[in-house]
């Protein structure tokens, strides 16, 4: 439901409506790409404040500048309610959400430590890119994917079943053969190097030192090239399939379109001619000679 401000609101709130929400002004993009900036060089700031040695001789600095931007998303964030005709679905929508979330972490770090650097949440705000340049289509794309995801959920769901029964076997099959000696000291932990082993991550920090547990390794490690082809076969599949069944919709609404706009076949005409006076030309539906009214 749209949440612009009434035709009757004061010319300044659509006035800065326009600005805050449409993308489609001037005005409108300028602002976004402000705000872009402001996103980023806030995350900065946040990420710099993080390193020691520069928090030691900037650290006062970076703070002063991460609250400037939290003031300046905060003003952002109420001239957003004070413009839209319903400030409450604003304020529980998905866009609203993201926009507290650049403000809500500075102020729970009145109160928790650390929690400043929670503002990394800001950069999901980065995702206005796709209104300011009009990438519309690319987010198209992303329900495309997201439309094949939840097609195939019950297939993936029985993979990852499958995949954690096997790390699970796998797991304790390691800790038997390995023991606490080895750096296997528990089932879960031998759970753990199952999963790192599977996907490929491979840290490093567990490794088994026998021959048997050498070659349950390499049998892993060679079964989790294969687990990475098939989430990426089933989403593709599925894809592919709802890519067809797009196509032939398409191709049977053109084809509805096009028959509902073609003129009106003529009407056919009996090829026979008139026993009596040989014209042709007659209708399907004739019974008599058009020219003589002898019987055809």
């Amino acid at each position: 439901m749209d949440n612009r401000p009434s035709p009757t609101a004061p010319f300044w709130k659509r006035n800065i409506y326009r600005v805050v929400f449409e993308a489609d002004t001037r005005a409108g993009q300028l602002f976004d790409i402000l705000l872009l900036l402001a996103i980023v060089l806030s995350v900065l700031a946040v990420m710099l404040e993080s390193v020691s040695s520069i928090n030691a001789q900037y650290g006062p600095a970076l703070r002063v500048v991460e609250w400037v931007f939290t003031g300046v998303f905060l003003v952002e964030y109420l001239m957003r309610l004070l413009v839209v005709r319903r400030p409450l679905h604003y304020a529980l929508s998905w866009l609203g959400l993201v926009d507290l979330l650049a403000v809500v972490p500075s102020l729970l770090a009145l109160v928790m430590v650390g929690s400043r650097y929670l503002l990394v949440v800001r950069t999901v705000r980065l995702l206005r890119v796709f209104r300011i340049f009009k990438l519309g289509q690319f987010i198209g794309e992303g329900e495309f994917i997201l439309s094949a995801l939840k097609a195939s959920r019950f297939k993936i769901l029985v993979f990852l079943s499958s995949l954690f029964t096997l790390a699970i076997l796998m797991g304790t099959f390691m800790y038997v053969l390995e023991g606490g000696e080895n750096g296997f000291t528990s089932i879960p932990k031998s759970v753990y190097w199952a999963v790192v082993t599977l996907t490929t991550v491979g840290y490093g920090d567990i490794s088994p030192t026998t021959i048997l547990g050498q070659t349950l390794a390499t049998l892993l490690m060679i079964m989790g090239y294969a687990i990475i082809a098939v989430p990426t076969g089933i989403v593709s599949a599925q894809m592919s399939r709802n890519a067809a069944a797009s196509a032939t919709a398409a191709a049977g609404a053109a084809a509805a379109v096009a028959e509902a706009t073609a003129a009106p076949a003529a009407p056919a005409y009996k090829q026979a001619r008139c026993p009596r006076c040989q014209s042709a030309g007659h209708r399907p539906d004739a019974g008599f000679c058009w020219n003589c009214g002898g019987p055809v």
